[in-house]
């Protein structure tokens, strides 16, 4: 009787444990930031928005007015900085990082932030 009683026992426990598990989802967590970014016109805004959808980034926008992007994206797939390293190599400096030479060059003439071209 003393077996039979543990038995049972032991049965509800591991059907607990495992109802428990089935019904938990790990949680994906997102964080959503803000981040200087230097761009002069629409095409800047639509580079800077396409760069930084990288994989694990849910949601991006631009404001040129402010130089300031927003990101929503997912803790456990991207960081903050990789998000930064995707703006600046595609020649977008941020507060972070800035664009490598190679990259900024790349940008048509009249994205070019760094030699005076003003917001249009």
């Amino acid at each position: 009787m003393k077996n039979i009683i543990q038995i049972i026992l032991l049965a509800v426990f591991m059907l607990h444990g495992i109802s428990e598990a089935l019904g938990q989802k790990k949680e994906k967590e997102t964080r959503t930031i803000e981040f200087q970014v230097s761009g002069v016109c629409k095409m800047c805004k639509t580079r800077i928005e396409n760069g930084a959808l990288i994989k694990g980034v849910k949601k991006v926008e631009y404001d040129g007015e402010k130089s300031l992007l927003t990101v929503i994206y997912r803790t456990d797939k991207v960081t903050e900085d990789d998000i930064h390293t995707a703006v600046a190599n595609i020649g977008h400096d941020t507060d972070k990082v800035k664009a490598p030479e190679e990259a900024y060059k790349k940008l048509p003439g009249c994205c070019a932030y760094r030699d005076g071209v003003e917001k249009h």
